[in-house]
């Protein structure tokens, strides 16, 4: 009795995976936040990032909708467009959003650098032998970037949240 009550003692006790870390939903973010994000990609001359991060605001897609757009879906003419449409991998719906006018510019300067064509996925990896887009956590990536939080506290869903957030705000200020 004494043996077995000495050796489940003894074991040791596995620490959870998670813990310590930020689970559930993570804080929105602000928009000090993106802009501080847009000015240091512009400032590192990310052109590539710069245009996936504005994308990814404007159009309030989900990381795997942003990551598989392709090059005739926001500039079919070779130019950016005011307006775009693409389908939604998980619910099927098709969304259409607006461009910014600085999304167009980040997005025709993109496009032009990489000497995209139209039937191209728009964002490749930087490592061709993988996968042909990008993983959905390079936006994750880029929202680190410029908010001074571990990487375990943003999630690809942040964006959306953040830009509920301020749509709420400028309605209130609005009336």
């Amino acid at each position: 009795m004494e043996t077995q009550a000495q050796t489940t003692s003894a074991t040791p006790r596995r620490e959870p995976w998670n813990k310590g870390k930020l689970i559930g939903q993570k804080p929105p973010l602000r928009a000090k936040h993106v802009w501080s994000i847009r000015t240091r990609l512009q400032m590192e001359g990310r052109t590539r990032d710069l245009a996936m991060f504005n994308l990814a605001i404007d159009s309030k897609l989900r990381g795997c909708d942003v990551v598989a757009i392709r090059v005739e879906d926001v500039a079919p003419s070779g130019y950016a467009v005011d307006r775009a449409t693409v389908r939604q991998r998980k619910t099927g719906r098709p969304v259409r959003f607006e461009l910014t006018e600085q999304t167009r510019q980040a997005l025709d300067d993109y496009i032009k650098a990489a000497g995209k064509k139209p039937g191209e996925f728009l964002f490749i990896t930087l490592r061709h032998c993988l996968s042909p887009t990008v993983p959905a956590t390079a936006l994750s990536r880029l929202f680190v970037l410029g908010t001074h939080r571990p990487a375990t506290a943003v999630s690809t869903t942040t964006l959306r949240h953040w830009l509920l957030r301020a749509k709420i705000q400028n309605n209130h200020r609005l009336s």
